[in-house]
């Protein structure tokens, strides 16, 4: 039987290889095919994508709720009774708060749009005069810029055709058939909302279906290792993605009410560009500072000062106070690998990935940090990483006193006849 089971194990390897080996030569030699299929796929399964990212978002309300209610009920309450209240209970407040930030943020943030679109004309004579300004001002500089144009004319004619007009056309293609969009995406909204449900409602189910098939296909050991790195991934991205979503919907809040109070032109447009940003760890405060920044310096270049004031002391309260509230160290990892993990995902996935690239490599980081740690203490070394503190650069060593040839009493004894 253990033979069968080890020939059964080779099968496996061998397929798993070739399967490897076959994926890699399309993606280089034949144009992604699998990954064409695969966006497909994905395309298809979007409703329940969506089914599976709302209940994974929801699940601590639901359970929160049910906490309390079966406490308050004294636990009489039935199961399944309990529940199907906690799920109505929480779409009901999901419900009432998106409508609650709407009714107030999409009325302003549509005037601010249109203010904004009004106001285009002047911003381009303002940012014009400042450009003829400087220009007379600075003749070095002018002859600079000219002879940089002219150097890189072709190059920027290049781009235009090739690059900016194709994206224009796909742009504009995207936005007359904005309409067909719209209605798949609430399509796949509202059948994702039901998927949502069913999930909630039978999640303990899908846990001891996933433990059940772990547990046919590995060793017991190893099913119990996967078992713990899948908790200490859902800690992970849990911790993370909510409370990230979290403390951004805060930040915006906040920007906007101080926004609304200050004065600043396009407040809901600024708060919303701040909030979005926000998400994204290290880098996001200053996408959305940037640009907010310079909306408000072609209105007035005194509230451009006081809102980047604002802006610095709203990040120093998030990232000292709020953010540790509601984040914790929910990832494990040191800033420099944070700044690695942002770089890597956004140049592989974009704006998704800057935000979802922190999460998944303190996931890859704790893996291997753990996996070291089980190593080391097979061989029976410390997994502690200050007890190798030691084992880094040495000093250089002292050279050696050269012998002078003679006997150590000989030596002695000629001090001892010089000192006489």
């Amino acid at each position: 039987m253990k033979k069968d089971n080890h020939y059964v194990a080779w099968g496996l390897t061998a397929v798993a290889v070739v399967c490897t080996i076959l994926l890699f030569y399309d993606i280089v030699f034949r144009h992604s095919i699998i990954l064409v299929y695969l966006n497909k796929l994905i395309s298809i399964l979007g409703p329940v994508l969506y089914g599976f990212a709302m209940a994974y978002l929801l699940t601590p309300v639901v359970n929160w709720f049910e906490r309390t209610i079966f406490q308050h009920g004294g636990g009489r309450a039935p199961a399944k009774w309990l529940r199907a209240l906690s799920i109505l209970l929480t779409w009901l407040v999901v419900l009432v708060l998106l409508y609650a930030l709407m009714s107030v943020l999409l009325p302003e943030l549509y005037k601010s749009v249109l203010q904004l679109a009004d106001n285009a004309k002047t911003y381009y004579a303002t940012i014009t005069a400042w450009a003829q300004r400087l220009l007379e001002d600075n003749p070095q500089f002018a002859a600079w810029a000219s002879g940089v144009i002219s150097d890189y004319y072709e190059a920027a004619l290049a781009w235009v055709n090739n690059t900016l007009l194709p994206q224009v056309q796909v742009a504009l293609a995207a936005v007359t058939g904005g309409l067909v969009g719209i209605f798949v995406f609430i399509k796949n909204l509202l059948i994702g909302i039901i998927v949502s449900v069913y999930l909630l409602a039978t999640k303990e189910n899908f846990a001891a279906i996933s433990c059940r098939l772990i547990y046919t296909f590995f060793s017991e050991e190893r099913s119990a290792w996967l078992i713990r790195g899948v908790k200490a991934t859902n800690r992970i991205f849990s911790g993370f993605v909510r409370g990230k979503l979290l403390d951004s919907l805060i930040i915006g809040i906040l920007c906007f009410i101080f926004s609304s109070l200050f004065q600043f032109p396009y407040a809901p447009l600024v708060s919303v560009v701040v909030g979005v940003t926000n998400v994204i760890p290290f880098f996001g405060p200053f996408l959305g500072a940037i640009p907010s920044a310079f909306l408000i310096l072609l209105d007035s270049p005194i509230k451009c000062l006081y809102f980047i004031l604002f802006i610095l002391a709203l990040q120093q309260f998030d990232g000292n106070i709020l953010g540790p509230k509601i984040l914790g160290d929910s990832t494990g990892i040191s800033s420099f690998w944070v700044i690695v993990a942002i770089l890597v995902g956004g140049g592989l996935f974009g704006v998704l990935g800057m935000f979802l690239g922190v999460p998944f490599f303190a996931c890859v980081y704790a893996g291997i940090r753990n996996y070291s740690a089980y190593r080391l203490r097979k061989k029976g070394l410390p997994a502690v990483t200050a007890a190798y503190a030691s084992h880094g650069p040495e000093p250089p060593k002292e050279e050696p006193e050269k012998p002078s040839g003679k006997p150590p009493e000989e030596e002695s004894g000629g001090d001892q006849n010089r000192r006489t």
